[in-house]
This record gives structure tokens, C-alpha cells and sequence, in this order.
């Protein structure tokens, strides 16, 4: 039996890099992305590049996508052109953006009107995770979805866990992202207030990201920072919308999490200085900003 037909839904920072992963492992994969220059890098890997979400779909057995918001993610999948419709019967979406728990919920529903199956799995682990195949991989959905998506999972990440039923990925993912929100301004602060004692970067995160403090944040945005590289691993703007849905999330479960609201207001204050499209640890600039540095 042939590998399962594949469609790829969204070629930005991550999935540009994590298709081309199946590309390498020989899945046959059709392509689509908005700014269709962005997926045109995947032709040159043996991708089929498609003009709408329903082109990539048909005939696929597989659709996975990754794109910037819940909105972005209800057309890709749900709406005129999108990927559902085109299915049969037995295929399969699996939506890696983090998005809304409700609208994987409403996903796997809607899908399963048409006899499709859908699984919701959001990634962590950056530009680097998905250039290295080594993302961690929170998945929601039925295991036997699971079990039949894993093989193509391990083509993309390292640690690869069903977290339970529909919206669990998710859910999963917003626990992550209010821990990196955490460590984000502990790392911005901790590296401004070195700075400020003269000391030279590289070898404080050397010592102190070996140590109790260590964390992919400082050992990885931390040597960005160090090098004046704001470069997107993950875009600020991305990161405003995961804490806003967290924050939704929270109330709607009548949980106070006031740490994650001062840190979502810091990176609330770099989107209005015009830097959402620089990574997280552009949270960085901000500080500096406030400090007159």
C-alpha cells in the first residue's frame, strides 16, 4: 500500500519547513498558500502547488494546516473554497495552528457530518523545532486518528502526545504558551538588568542557562537577543492572539491568571510600537524602551 495522499495548508515560518519534512520522507504532498510565492519554494521539492484550499484537497487523504489565526483557520478548512467540502468520506484534517479549543471542537463536528475525521495539534519548539523535526506535538481527537497521523508526526517532531478528546491539543498549547509568557519577560529582565551591570551577555546566559534558571527561552531567544536578532521564530503578533485566547479561556472557567494579563499588556505595548512582526523576544525592545537604554 502507498503512502497516504497529503495536502498542506499554510508555508510561513513553521510550515514551510515541517512539509517539507513529509516531502522528504516521500509523501505525496499538494500545497496551498495565500501568498502563493511562499509555497513555490515547496515545488522545487517535488510539492504540487494549488491555487485554493479545495484544489489541495481533493482526492487527498490527509489535509494538515498551519496558518496565523482562528479566522484564518475557519476559512482555510470550513468556509467557501475550504478544504472540507472537498473531502471523501474516510480522509482526515489535522490543524496545527494554535487556535480557539471551541473551533476544534466545531472542526472535528463538522467533519464528522461529512465522515471525515479531524484531530487538532498544535506545535511548540519555534523556527528551529520545525527546521529539526524535533517540534512537540499536543494532539486532541480519537486515538485510532491519532495512531493512523502519528507516523507522519514523528516526520515532524520528537515528542508526540494525544492529550485526550477534540480541543485537548489545544488546551494543551494554551498551558504552554502561559508558561513561555512567564519565562519570556523573566528572560527579557534578567538580560536587561546584566546589561545594565555591564556585563557581557553570551556568557551570563552561559552560566545561568545551566542552572535552575535554564530554559529553551534563555539558551534560545536568550543568544538572539545577545546577537540583536529580533528575526521571527514566532511572530509577536502570533503570541498576542495564543494570550488572548488563553485569557478567554481562563474567564470562561472563572480562573484568575494575572501574571499572563500584565505580560500579554507588555506585549500589547510592542504591537503598538510597530513590532509585531518581530519574534517574542522582541518583548525585549520594549523593556529596553521603558528603561531609556
Amino acid at each position: 500500500m502507498g503512502k497516504e495522499r497529503v495536502a498542506w495548508i499554510g508555508t510561513g515560518v513553521m510550515g514551510r519547513s515541517m512539509c517539507g519534512h513529509l516531502l522528504q520522507a516521500g509523501y505525496p504532498v499538494k500545497v496551498y498558500n495565500r501568498s502563493r510565492a511562499k509555497a513555490e519554494a515547496l515545488a522545487a521539492q517535488g510539492a504540487t502547488v494549488c491555487s485554493s484550499p479545495a484544489e489541495a484537497a481533493q482526492d487527498c487523504h490527509l489535509v494538515f494546516s498551519i496558518v496565523g489565526f482562528p479566522r484564518d483557520v475557519e476559512q482555510v478548512l470550513l468556509g467557501q473554497d475550504g478544504a472540507l467540502p472537498a473531502l471523501q468520506p474516510g480522509a482526515a484534517l489535522i490543524d496545527m495552528t494554535t487556535s480557539e479549543p471551541s473551533l476544534a471542537v466545531r472542526i472535528h463536528a463538522e467533519a464528522g457530518k461529512r465522515g471525515v475525521q479531524a484531530l487538532d495539534a498544535p506545535v511548540s519548539g519555534g523556527d528551529l523545532g520545525a527546521r529539526e523535526a524535533t517540534l512537540a506535538i499536543m494532539v486532541g481527537g480519537e486515538q485510532a486518528v491519532f495512531e493512523r497521523v502519528l507516523p507522519l508526526f514523528q516526520c515532524m517532531g520528537k515528542n508526540v502526545r494525544l492529550m485526550g478528546g477534540p480541543g485537548a491539543g489545544q488546551h494543551t498549547k494554551m498551558s504552554n504558551q502561559i508558561l513561555i509568557a512567564g519565562t519570556m519577560i523573566g528572560v527579557v529582565e534578567s538580560l536587561l538588568y546584566a546589561r545594565k551591570a555591564g556585563l557581557p551577555l553570551d556568557p551570563v546566559i552561559d552560566v545561568i542557562g545551566s542552572g535552575a534558571a535554564g530554559s529553551w527561552s534563555i539558551n534560545n531567544l536568550g543568544r538572539r537577543i545577545a546577537k540583536n536578532d529580533f528575526d521571527p521564530g514566532f511572530f509577536i503578533k502570533h503570541f498576542v492572539k495564543d494570550m488572548g485566547i488563553a485569557l478567554a479561556e481562563a474567564r470562561a472557567m472563572n480562573l484568575s491568571l494575572p501574571g499572563l494579563a500584565l505580560v500579554q499588556q507588555f506585549y500589547l505595548a510592542a504591537q503598538a510600537q510597530g513590532l509585531e512582526n518581530l519574534g517574542t523576544q522582541g518583548l525585549y525592545k520594549v523593556l529596553e524602551r521603558l528603561n531609556n537604554l
